[in-house]
Parts: C-alpha cells; sequence; structure tokens
C-alpha cells in the first residue's frame, strides 16, 4: 500500500488566504447584495501599464509567425530581461550581479517555497513572527519543523524571531545558531522596513557563522526612505551569504501574469558547492519558464515609459496606504508600516482577537481585512489591512472601520 508523506498532514488548517476567502464567499452567499471591500489578500487591483500592454500585443504577434515563434524559454529566463534587471535593478545601485546569476520564474512565491529544497533537511530554520505562511509551511511540508507546540505557538525546529512594536519590528540576532534565514523587506505583514545598518548586522552574522539568507524583497518598489535598501546586495560582502528574490506582482501589477525572479550569487558556496549551481540544476529539471510574451512584458516594465508608468501606480497605492495609515491613527488605533510598503499593521481595538475583528469588519463594515493571528504567535491582536484598491472604495472602507471601532 502506498504511503504519503506525513509532513503534509503536520499542517496546521488551511493556508490562510484560502480561508479568508472561504469566510468572505460564505458570508457572501448569505448577502448576496452587500458591498464588500477587500483590503485583504495584497493582490493589485489597477490595470496593466500601457506599455506593459503593448509589449504583450506585440510579442502575442510574434507567436503567430514560423519566423518569430518562441518555444521553450532557456532555463534561467531570456537574456533580454536578465540584462533588463541587472541594468536597473542592481548596477544602478551599485551591486554587482551578473545577468547569470538571475533565474526568471513565475513569481516569488513560487521562489520562496521551493527554495528551500537544495538546503539539508536537518538545516535550523530561522524566521521572523509575524510571517509570510509560506516560509513555514514549505519547510513544515519538508520536513524541518519538527512538531507544533499549541502552548508556545510554535514549531519545535523553527527559530522564531519576535518582531513587535518594542523592537521596531526588526528581528533581533539570535542567540542560537540559524543556518537557514528568512528576511522580508519591506515586511509582508507588519509594512516596517530595515536600515542599511541593523541589515548589515544580519549579513556580518551569516558571514559569520556559515548560514545562508533568504532575503524577500517583493516590496523594495514601495520603499520611500533613503536609508532603506532596496537590496540586500547594497550591503557588504552579501554576496557570499544571500539569496534575494523578487517580484513583478505589486510593483507592476503581474499578480495575473506570473513573472519573478530569484538572485544566486556566484560566490555564495557552502561545503565547497556554489549554491547557484544547485538552484540551477533543480530550475531546469523541474521548470521550463516563464511564458515568453510575459517575459517580454517584464522587459518593457523596465523602459523609460514602462518605469515612468509603474511608477504612477506605486504612487497610487501608495497614497492609498498613507489614508488608511492617518485615518486610523486619527480614530485612536496603533498603527505601522504604510510609509515603505503597502501594507497596514494595527493592533485591534481593546485587544480584540484578530480573528474576531476580521468577522466585526466583515459582517458590521463589509471591509475585509487579515488576521494578525494567520502570520504566527506575535500577530495575536493584530490584523492587516492591503492599499491595493482604488482610492475611492479605500476612503469607504476607512468611514466604515471608523464607525464599526467608534
Amino acid at each position: 500500500m502506498i504511503s504519503l508523506n506525513q509532513e503534509y498532514l503536520k499542517l496546521r488548517g488551511s493556508y490562510l488566504f484560502s480561508e479568508i476567502a472561504k469566510r468572505v464567499s460564505a458570508y457572501q452567499a448569505e448577502h448576496p447584495d452587500s458591498d464588500v471591500i477587500r483590503l485583504g489578500i495584497g493582490d493589485v487591483t489597477q490595470p496593466l501599464a500601457p506599455s506593459i500592454i503593448k509589449a504583450l500585443h506585440g510579442a502575442v504577434d510574434e507567436m503567430s509567425k514560423a519566423e518569430t515563434f518562441r518555444g521553450y524559454a532557456p532555463d534561467g529566463g531570456y537574456d533580454f530581461l536578465r540584462e533588463a534587471i541587472v541594468r536597473e535593478d542592481y548596477r544602478k545601485r551599485g551591486c554587482n550581479i551578473d545577468p547569470s546569476e538571475i533565474f526568471i520564474s513565475d513569481g516569488a512565491k513560487s521562489d520562496s517555497g521551493s527554495i528551500q529544497e537544495i538546503f539539508a533537511r536537518d538545516n535550523v530554520v530561522a524566521v521572523c513572527d509575524p510571517v509570510y505562511p509560506v516560509y513555514v509551511d514549505t519547510n513544515v511540508m519538508a520536513g524541518r519543523a519538527g512538531h507544533y507546540d499549541e502552548t508556545a505557538g510554535k514549531w519545535s525546529n523553527i527559530l522564531t524571531l519576535p518582531c513587535n512594536s518594542d523592537n521596531g519590528f526588526i528581528p533581533e540576532i539570535p542567540k542560537v545558531k540559524a543556518d537557514l534565514i528568512y528576511l522580508c523587506f519591506p515586511n509582508n505583514p507588519t509594512g516596517e522596513a530595515i536600515t542599511k545598518s541593523e541589515l548589515q548586522k544580519w549579513v556580518d552574522y551569516a558571514n559569520m557563522t556559515g548560514a545562508v539568507i533568504i532575503y524577500d524583497g517583493a516590496y523594495e518598489a514601495y520603499i520611500t526612505e533613503e536609508d532603506v535598501p532596496h537590496s540586500i546586495y547594497e550591503c557588504k560582502d552579501a554576496e557570499n551569504c544571500a539569496i534575494e528574490l523578487r517580484s513583478f506582482s505589486k510593483n507592476a501589477g503581474f499578480t495575473g501574469l506570473r513573472l519573478g525572479y530569484t538572485v544566486i550569487p556566484r560566490a555564495l558556496a557552502r561545503e565547497g558547492v556554489a549554491v547557484r549551481d544547485l538552484w540551477a540544476r533543480r530550475h531546469g529539471t523541474k521548470y521550463n519558464g516563464a511564458p515568453y510574451i510575459v517575459q517580454r512584458a517584464g522587459e518593457a516594465v523596465y523602459s523609460p515609459e514602462g518605469m515612468k508608468e509603474v511608477r504612477e501606480q506605486i504612487d497610487y497605492y501608495m497614497r492609498n496606504a498613507s489614508y488608511i495609515s492617518n485615518s486610523l491613527k486619527k480614530a485612536g488605533l496603533s498603527v505601522y508600516g504604510g510609509v515603505n510598503s503597502p501594507y497596514i499593521w494595527l493592533r485591534t481595538p481593546n485587544n480584540m482577537s484578530g480573528w474576531n475583528f476580521f468577522d466585526l469588519l466583515l459582517k458590521e463594515a463589509n471591509v475585509v481585512g487579515t488576521p494578525g493571528e494567520g502570520f504566527g504567535k506575535c500577530g495575536a491582536n493584530c490584523f492587516r489591512l492591503t492599499a491595493f484598491n482604488n482610492y475611492e472604495n479605500t476612503v469607504k472602507a476607512v468611514e466604515r472601520i471608523t464607525k464599526v471601532i467608534m
């Protein structure tokens, strides 16, 4: 008789955003006339920029002609996109990254879940708390997590790094050794960012101990403050210890197209092996590449017109973030984020649980957010809102929330 992967049975409930979708669907089925405004999942709402649409159409036309038709993409992605990424995202910021160190994929979520496959099962994983659930769940699936301690609210073999208002939502360097460290800045879910000097401490720690940092920079395009790095490779010697994940979803609206990339410098080696080579082998074995038309669309993001249009969309969302943050602060809530990120993190009124606040807002305000408990123990009595809606709906949602909590 076949045996199943028992590690999957250790997963706690359904995936956070699947549970939210289920609850919202059930509510709307019972209240079909309700006007629900979604500020929960981090899904963009603005249409693709004109330059991106133009590139998509052009690439589709190419696929209709024998002389310009494309089949399987190169394992690491097309050179035209990798070179544009290196030029605009790295070399302009003084980061010495080569196109061969870029691996194009269908998004940062896939890569953040898959990257752990190239590391041994007995490595000690460290994650921030609260945390993007994919980092934890995929390590549970891989068998690294151990067992879940209900009382402690954590996995026995995963090192959690508390992030809260007391430490400015910046994790402290662990006193015990960590092997694989997940960092996400600007952070999902708290919306807070890390300064270059603070990030350098993590780079120094990893280089001293031999750890590897998985750095999720999916929200770097939203950074507004000067002392916040856009890439971990802005830190000295980061190429010796860090892997960086990037996404086109939030900066260019590719949530429906799917495109991202992972950076693994050749200098990053462990046990005499270049980590990049392991990822290249895994990538070539398990992945056939993002579609040609999508990679052409990605290239258009880096054109002068594309960068201008994308910047306008980011500014639009950040206007929403600022409105949410400022309005809820005026309403008396403790609010964080929204400065370098499209996420707003808040303490629930009257220390209410995040899930109870979720139900209250859904039923009384017809507004959807995300309970902090879904991101870890330190998310208790907290709540996340996103700026990914139109401005009119954002204003309406904040007005509804304010009425409920006042």
